[in-house]
């Protein structure tokens, strides 16, 4: 079971990195001792999980294209996310969602309605188009790839949502540039009267889902670091299923 779990880590590491890790970089990243470490990449290199240059840089192997297939195909993104969402909504009362990318879009993908009396009025599932005035959508374009961001830009206007929307080029550069540097994305009525959000990323960005949440503007005001320390928590790598289900009972 343990060994199981090292190798999970080295595998998520190297996901992570974007020129492979050598054996001494997975060793003290991860803290693991040289020799436990060297084993678990030669059985990972082996089964085609791992593969290895000539500069002894480890990469994922093309069995990990196996493993990624498969996940698209048994199961969609929704379902994989609707635990942490419901989670989320249960938490804090109010509605939550997930979104990511999904065939060149940047969609939601899980809804969850909260608990709190009065409630803002919730994307659908499904809705795409506006990334710039969501806090999920500048989120997920925050951290995508440039060649990704900028296709998407190129081809979605930047339209005046509503007043606070940004409608330059310029200005959302910047913004998206404060946003990688403090790790998660409000929107402050860009999107819709009244209502506010905040969006965090899973994996520290590298992940092409978030989690996200609305609530309206004044509950929202005093209760901003509640709700980030929550969704922090909640897309951490200890949120495990066991740990969801129990929170969520």
């Amino acid at each position: 079971m343990q060994s199981a779990a090292r190798a999970m880590r080295i595998l998520l590491a190297i996901s992570q990195s974007d020129n492979g890790l050598t054996t001494r970089e997975i060793s003290e990243a991860l803290q693991l001792g040289r020799q436990a470490v060297y084993h678990l990449l030669h059985t990972l290199v082996s089964t085609g999980m791992l593969t290895r240059d000539d500069r002894n840089r480890y990469y994922l192997g093309l069995r990990v294209g196996t493993l990624a297939a498969g996940f698209e195909r048994q199961l969609a993104p929704s379902e994989h996310l609707a635990p942490l969402v419901r989670a989320l909504a249960l938490e804090t009362g109010e509605t939550a969602y997930a979104a990511g990318w999904w065939s060149g879009e940047i969609m939601t993908l899980a809804v969850a309605r909260g608990t709190s009396p009065v409630q803002a009025a919730e994307v659908p599932q499904g809705y795409v188009g506006d990334a710039h005035a969501r806090a999920s959508g500048k989120l997920l374009l925050a951290f995508a790839a440039d060649a990704t961001r900028d296709a998407y830009l190129d081809s979605h206007p930047l339209r005046a949502v509503q007043p606070n929307a940004v409608t330059s080029r310029p200005a959302l550069e910047r913004e998206l540039d404060a946003i990688r540097a403090r790790g998660h994305a409000v929107d402050d009525e860009e999107f819709a009267p009244g209502l506010c959000c905040m969006a965090v990323p899973f994996d520290g960005g590298r992940s092409p889902f978030v989690l996200a949440l609305s609530a309206p503007s004044e509950r929202f005001g005093r209760e901003r670091e509640r709700y980030l320390a929550t969704m922090r928590r909640l897309v951490d790598l200890d949120a495990t299923p066991d740990r969801l289900a129990v929170s969520a009972s």
